[in-house]
């Protein structure tokens, strides 16, 4: 509890009168002295009284538009304040935004003297990703007299994600196409939605199978049957090593790929699908999720494809599975930010550098090593022991044709159905498209990969690509083809 200014100008005006009193020897001037340190103490002990009142009553509440957004994305966000009765006291609500957000004004309200509710909005924007949860909003009340701050609990949380690309092509040969599933039937009858087959009564069918109106309509006792719909394990097998940090920042293949694994995701959620996750690194995988099923798996798949970055770039490194088949021309692809945000501090000791070095330190922790091909050895990890009927999806590039096509035989061999997404290395040169015709070419060499793919037994093999350079590439393709003819 703090004074005003105006309890100060009293207390200067009972310190005068007091003085008064003793110089002058008039004992009213005393007296009053006291009634006016009295009536000062009485508003104090009421202020305190109503502030007490009013926080028991008092509901404040922090309002984001939503608990997700992008980078850099703006968002409403409300504060909220409701007493239960009017109070005789203003209150001023000032909200808690993040540190890592900005907003356009002052996040805050004010109930005045009788009023029961007040609500304001502004606009924050988010440009630091990850989860962002509010600081404590205060409450300010004031009588004209006193005045006290209290904190109260409305801490809700925002995530925030990382930009990704914007125009996401996924198909064959330029053409789009879909990978959403649709329902799955088992193949069997028994309990289900859908009507399958109407025959005739057998000795052994359960009277609850019967189909009265059909009975009645062929005079004779038939039975109903029903498809039996059953859920289909999905397997995300994501390639997150050195070579998918080829592309612009925040449109590297791996930023691609992880858009197109976070659809698949929310499919297979929207489904009830067990879902699963196998990521690989440079020298294993780095984490496993095992097909399950429920709201917090799928979070929990969903905010480790988003945590996603390439292992085992150094500053100035060729990444070498990208070296395999076609050097990537132009300045190599770009660290992750964590580790160019670490080589900037390197050299220096002070408390801020120590403080920030374990958030941005590389630090790839490995499940499983493996000292041969790293994307072979996840497949067997990911099919070990696995259902036969499992869907699995390699999001991957074409940086290596051996290792692609060891690993998909191997699925294969286990009875899995593979979807294959592979970004062209071509469409992710740093240096953008450099020579169109040379470009041409080479995605024309990716589409023979992908058609050899394609072409395999249970085998689907899709394009992930940034749609306006592959729309170039093919119009070069198209224009040389034309000018072939003449």
């Amino acid at each position: 509890m703090r004074p005003t200014r105006q309890v100060w100008a009293v207390g200067a005006i009972a310190g005068a009168l007091a003085v008064l009193a003793a110089v002058f020897a008039r004992p009213l001037l005393l007296g009053a002295t006291v009634l006016l340190g009295a009536w000062v103490l009485v508003r104090q002990r009421l202020f305190a009284r109503g502030v007490a009142a009013a926080v028991d009553s008092l509901t404040v509440r922090q309002v984001p538009a939503a608990n997700t957004v992008r980078a850099d994305a703006e968002m409403p966000v409300t504060v909220e304040a409701t007493l239960g009765e009017p109070a005789r006291l203003q209150l001023s609500v000032e909200g808690g935004v993040p540190t890592g957000a900005t907003a356009a004004g002052p996040l805050s309200a004010t109930l005045e003297p009788g009023d029961a509710t007040t609500r304001e909005t502004t606009t924050v924007t988010w440009p630091v990703a990850g989860r962002h949860r509010f600081d404590r909003p205060t409450v300010t009340a004031s009588d004209g007299l006193f005045t006290t701050t209290i904190p109260v609990e409305s801490r809700p949380t925002v995530t925030v994600e990382p930009r990704g690309p914007h125009t996401v092509h996924v198909g064959r040969g330029g053409d789009r196409a879909s990978i959403a599933q649709g329902e799955h039937d088992a193949g069997q009858r028994g309990p289900g939605l859908e009507p399958a087959e109407l025959r005739e009564y057998v000795s052994g069918d359960s009277a609850d199978e019967i189909d009265w109106k059909a009975t009645a309509r062929l005079n004779t006792l038939h039975v109903r049957e029903y498809e039996t719909e059953t859920h289909r394990p999905t397997m995300l097998l994501v390639d997150h090593r050195a070579g998918l940090a080829a592309g612009p920042p925040g449109e590297s293949k791996l930023d691609y790929l992880r858009e197109v694994a976070l659809a698949i995701a929310a499919n297979a959620r929207d489904l009830d699908d067990p879902l699963g996750l196998i990521t690989v690194g440079d020298e294993g995988i780095t984490s496993r999720l095992d097909p399950t099923t429920g709201p917090a798996a799928y979070l929990s798949l969903r905010r480790r494809l988003l945590e996603l970055e390439p292992t085992g770039l150094d500053d100035g490194e060729v990444p070498e599975a990208a070296s395999r088949t076609h050097p990537i021309p132009g300045p190599v692809p770009t660290p992750s930010r964590p580790r160019a945000a670490l080589s900037a501090l390197e050299g220096t000791n002070d408390s801020f550098t120590r403080t920030l070095e374990p958030f941005y330190a590389a630090r790839t922790e490995y499940d499983i090593r493996f000292d041969a091909d790293p994307l072979v050895g996840a497949i067997r990890t990911a099919l070990s022991g696995q259902d036969s009927r499992q869907w699995t999806i390699i999001c991957t590039d074409d940086s290596d044709h051996e290792s692609l096509y060891e690993t998909i035989r191997f699925a294969r061999a286990r009875g899995s159905e593979v979807l294959v997404l592979l970004t062209p290395t071509v469409l992710f040169a740093s240096d953008g498209l450099g020579d169109p015709d040379r470009a041409s070419d080479r995605y024309l060499e990716f589409e023979e990969l992908r058609r050899d793919l394609d072409r395999m037994d249970a085998v689907t093999a899709f394009e992930v690509a940034p749609e306006d350079r592959l729309s170039a590439v093919l119009e070069t393709t198209r224009s040389r083809s034309r000018g072939g003819l003449q």
